[in-house]
C-alpha cells in the first residue's frame, strides 16, 4: 500500500508542473530535427548498481506527455539492479520520447540513489527494533518523490510537512519559554481546532527528557546525544512514548545508536546527500 501522500492529484500535479518547467514553449531541438511522424523505440538502461526506484513515475511521465506511447517496465520498484540491466522500453512518437526523456531520467536517477542509500542504512540496523526515518530536509517541490524513494528503499516516512504532525523543536521551546508551556499551548490549540495530531518534542539532555515525559507527548526526540546518554533516556522513558534519535547521524554510528533501544533514527542525509544513480535512455536502431 502506498503512503497516503501519494495521491493521484499530487502525482499528476508534480508531473505537469515539471513538464511545463522543462518544455516551456517547446522542445525546439527535437521539433526542429526529428520528423513529426517518426515512430521509434528506446531502452532505459541502469548503468550502476543498486536499488531502482521511480519506475512508476517514469512510466507516468512518458504517458502524461503522450498517452499513445507504449511503455513496458521490465523491473519492479525496489529491485536490485546491476550495470546494463534494462529498466523499461518505450515505443512510439520519437518527438514525445525525447521531450519526456530528461524528466523521466531525473526522477528515476534521484529516486534510485535515495532508495539505495536508505536500503543500505536499513540493513545496518537489522536485528534491532529501530526503524529508519526520513526528514523534511528535502528539495522544494520534489519532496513527494524523495519520500517515496525512502519508502521504496525500506525506510519509513516521518511527517510529510508542517501540517500532519506537531514537532516542537528547540526554537519552538525557547520561544514558548519551556517544554511544559509549549506542549500545553499546543494541546489547547489542537483542541480548539478539533485536530488530532501526534506531538513530538525535541530534547537536548536528560532533564528535558523528563520534562517531555511529564508533558505526556507521543514522541521524544533525542537530539545530538551521546549513545550512552540515549541509553539512559530510553530507560527513563520506559516505553511510555516513542523515542527518536536525531542529529548528524552517519552510517558509521547508526548501528551503535540502534542498539541503545530507540524506536526510530531519523537521517536528513537520506534525502539531502544521496548520490543519484547513473541511468540513461538510448535509442534502439
Amino acid at each position: 500500500m502506498k503512503p497516503k501522500y501519494l495521491t493521484e492529484q499530487a502525482i499528476s500535479s508534480f508531473i505537469q508542473s515539471a513538464l511545463n518547467e522543462d518544455i516551456g514553449d517547446g522542445d525546439h531541438s527535437t521539433l526542429s530535427s526529428v520528423p513529426e511522424d517518426a515512430i521509434e523505440s528506446a531502452k532505459m538502461i541502469f548503468k550502476d548498481t543498486g536499488i531502482v526506484a521511480g519506475v512508476e513515475i517514469a512510466e507516468r511521465i512518458f504517458n502524461a506527455l503522450d498517452e499513445t506511447l507504449e511503455v513496458k517496465a521490465l523491473v519492479k520498484e525496489g529491485d536490485f539492479l546491476s550495470h546494463g540491466d534494462i529498466i523499461m522500453e518505450v515505443k512510439g512518437k520519437a518527438q514525445s520520447i525525447l521531450m519526456a526523456e530528461r524528466l523521466a531520467l531525473n526522477c528515476i536517477q534521484r529516486m534510485s540513489g535515495i532508495a539505495t542509500h536508505t536500503n543500505r542504512v536499513v540493513k545496518l540496523v537489522e536485528g534491532t527494533k529501530t526503524k529508519i526515518l526520513d526528514t523534511r530536509k528535502t528539495t522544494p517541490n520534489f519532496r513527494i518523490l524523495e519520500k517515496w524513494a525512502v519508502y521504496i528503499g525500506g525506510g519509513q516516512n516521518h511527517r510529510f510537512g508542517l501540517y500532519d504532525m506537531v514537532m516542537l523543536k528547540d526554537n519552538h521551546i525557547d520561544y514558548a519559554g519551556s517544554i511544559e508551556k509549549a506542549v500545553a499551548r499546543t494541546k489547547d490549540y489542537l483542541a480548539s481546532k478539533n485536530k488530532s495530531l501526534k506531538i513530538e518534542v525535541e530534547t537536548r539532555n536528560l532533564q528535558e527528557v523528563k520534562e517531555a515525559l511529564a508533558a505526556n507527548v507521543d514522541v521524544i526526540m533525542l537530539d545530538n546525544m551521546h549513545p550512552d546518554t540515549m541509553k539512559e533516556a530510553v530507560v527513563l522513558v520506559n516505553g511510555q512514548c516513542k523515542t527518536e534519535a536525531s542529529g548528524g547521524i552517519t552510517e558509521e554510528v547508526v548501528a551503535e545508536i540502534a542498539r541503545t533501544g530507540v524506536d526510530y533514527i531519523s537521517l536528513g542525509a537520506l534525502t539531502h546527500s544521496s548520490l543519484s544513480k547513473d541511468i540513461s535512455l538510448k535509442a534502439v536502431k
